[in-house]
């Protein structure tokens, strides 16, 4: 089996991994993968994480050009930008998740980290999770706003649609999309209780441990 097949077995793994538990449903989400040659494997527009065929992603080449397989994820913009802005990037994962759309519709919330430190993995994982306002499904406009942050954040939340990771490779972005949405889902269980939160300086400490923002 070549690196491309065992990745597109991985991406429909992991894929329906994330369905069966609830992380994204119906046709929702979206993922891509950079292969070694530059190209692209991305999931098909109208798909569902449940049933992806291996055979049928999309397949781009590095000067982006569609190859082989079904019309890619209408959020491609999402995908490139952070391909553009961040060298490090090796996979993109976006999710409809539950708690990280509800969390992005609240209106106290910190447009740049929206997050609450309530666990150390949120931090080494995604450090701050920005908040890019509504945009259409497939708006080009997206892609323009996170460019806008110049790839120094590895995460972010568009209101009221759902978060959006890069990682260094697949598992890396999965892991890290997860850990967004557990995070969301513990700031709404523990809104308005006062959670005890992470002090400054553990924070501190832990950005400079893992920097999870850095673009290497």
């Amino acid at each position: 089996m070549t690196i491309e097949s065992n990745m597109r077995e991985s991406i429909c793994r992991l894929a329906k991994s994330m369905f069966d538990r609830g992380l994204t449903g119906g046709a929702s989400g979206n993922i891509s993968v950079r292969l070694d040659d530059g190209g692209l494997l991305v999931t098909p527009t109208g798909s569902s994480f449940g049933a992806l065929d291996p055979a049928r992603l999309s397949l781009f080449d590095k000067n982006m050009r569609h190859k082989s397989g079904d019309a890619p994820t209408k959020e491609m913009p999402l995908h490139s930008a952070f391909y553009e802005t961040r060298t490090s990037t090796g996979a993109v994962v976006h999710l409809h998740s539950t708690h990280s759309v509800a969390l992005s519709m609240l209106p106290d919330i910190n447009p740049d980290d929206v997050l609450p430190p309530l666990t150390p993995y949120a931090i080494m994982r995604l450090g701050r999770v920005k908040l890019l306002p509504v945009f259409m499904p497939g708006d080009t406009a997206m892609g323009d706003a996170l460019r806008g942050l110049g790839g120094r954040r590895s995460a972010v939340l568009l209101a009221n649609h759902g978060p959006v990771v890069a990682g260094h490779d697949l598992e890396g972005a999965v892991n890290a999309i997860e850990e967004l949405e557990e995070t969301a889902k513990l700031a709404i269980l523990t809104r308005g209780l006062s959670p005890r939160h992470l002090t400054s300086s553990q924070i501190a400490e832990l950005n400079r441990k893992y920097n999870p923002e850095a673009n290497a």
